[in-house]
């Protein structure tokens, strides 16, 4: 019988089981981090499995963040690297990617290819030359050495170029017909058209650089220019301890942002990363 007469198929309920079940294994973490950031550090350390506290401590570890180190001053350095790089990325990626997916011109397949080995190079690869890049240019300790290896994104590219390809060619021919320039087509026809493309690119943006603790750790040591991973680094010390309670609470803060803007922002995610694989 079909689920439209009250029975559903067992193929439906081993799919969303496994979901459920990927769902919470991926979950566990952050409740974990969670219910450590309301503990007191003699909890945090019992043999005994508690998700919930005995003694509620999370007053004091969150108003500790807050005191003992400039954690806002760390979340607004992330947001203002965050927004410089995903500013810059749009700007550079998006005509980029109008010119693979609409305009024919010699080498074009070849760009192309070299996009996509760009999308196989992990950061780590580029990290010396970028060093010393960035120091032949005396860049390192500022904003600018936090955003200047990721202002051209192969993702960005890519994933911009998929969604181009899906726009009929015919808006193209009627926006040249009309006297556009091929930039004014790129920001008042097929941009507005791609927010979806936009807005998913926006959230993969954001997450990777605002948890992205690597480069930062090496293109900075000013306190006063560090981003949120590095600078809840801040609670861990390896001569006196780690002070796991305050540690959790600054994490939970930390990762808060992301969850409240990827929830706000999930319909255009999926539908942006559906129609930028549509075409190859």
């Amino acid at each position: 019988m079909s689920a439209a007469h009250g029975f559903v198929r067992p193929a439906t309920i081993a799919r969303h089981a496994v979901l459920l079940l990927t769902a919470a294994f991926i979950m566990l973490p952050f409740v974990w981090m969670v219910s450590l950031s309301l503990k007191p550090s003699d909890e945090i350390f019992r043999a005994s499995f508690s998700l919930l506290p005995d003694q509620w401590y999370a007053l004091e570890n969150y108003k500790r963040v807050l005191t003992s180190a400039p954690l806002l001053r760390y979340m607004l350095n992330g947001v203002i690297v965050c927004a410089v790089i995903l500013t810059v990325q749009i700007l550079i990626c998006a005509p980029c990617a109008y010119a693979l997916a609409k305009l024919e011109f010699r080498g074009r397949d070849a760009l192309f290819a070299l996009v996509l080995i760009g999308l196989l190079l992990p950061q780590q690869v580029l990290a010396l030359p970028l060093f010393i890049l960035g120091y032949s240019v005396g860049v390192l300790n500022t904003y600018a050495a936090l955003v200047f290896p990721f202002v051209v994104s192969p993702f960005g590219i890519f994933l911009f170029r998929q969604f181009f390809r899906s726009i009929p060619d015919d808006i193209v021919h009627a926006a040249r017909l009309d006297g556009l320039s091929e930039l004014a087509i790129v920001w008042r026809i097929m941009m507005p058209m791609a927010m979806p493309a936009v807005i998913a690119f926006s959230i993969f943006s954001i997450v990777s650089h605002w948890n992205d603790l690597f480069w930062p750790l090496i293109a900075v040591n000013d306190q006063r220019l560090m981003p949120p991973p590095l600078g809840i680094m801040a609670f861990k010390n390896e001569e006196t301890g780690t002070d796991y309670g305050p540690l959790m609470a600054a994490s939970s803060l930390v990762v808060l942002p992301l969850i409240v803007a990827f929830l706000a922002a999930q319909r255009w995610f999926v539908e942006g990363i559906a129609k930028g694989g549509v075409k190859g």
